[in-house]
């Protein structure tokens, strides 16, 4: 043993900093996306959004899609 005394507060928080470092490492492997990953999939559901939004029935009882209703 050293003759030096230590700050076990000291050693206990940097052995947390180490497991806290270590865990969010591999989150960033499990769920992490890069910005351009994002913003990619924001762009794509936007136009399948609207594509959607442009392919819908003018009213519930319209199946030829000319937005006339059944007399």
């Amino acid at each position: 043993m050293s003759g030096t005394p230590i700050n076990l507060n000291k050693v206990r928080k940097a052995r947390a900093r180490v497991a806290a470092k270590a865990r969010a490492d591999n989150n960033v492997v499990v769920h992490g996306r890069s910005k351009m990953q994002k913003t990619t999939d924001g762009l794509e559901s936007a136009r399948l959004g609207r594509d959607l939004d442009g392919k819908a029935l003018k009213s519930p009882d319209d199946v030829t899609g000319k937005g006339r209703k059944k007399p």
